[in-house]
């Protein structure tokens, strides 16, 4: 997968959601609804802090 996921923190109620750098809907806030990425075409606009870029998880055998 060529994109990234970021944790990103909302600016009105500041909780902490992951979403994908490249979403192609809106993204909004799971507490206060605050949309918090706006799709482009190609990345999307995060208009909430990002506080981290999440690693890929290992995967189990």
């Amino acid at each position: 997968m060529s994109g990234r996921f970021y944790r990103v923190t909302c600016p009105d109620c500041e909780n902490e959601q992951i979403i994908y750098g490249k979403a192609a809907t809106e993204v909004a806030c799971a507490v206060c609804g605050h949309v918090l990425a706006r799709p482009t075409g190609g990345k999307a606009v995060i208009e909430g802090e990002v506080t981290e870029t999440v690693e890929r998880r290992a995967e189990h055998a």
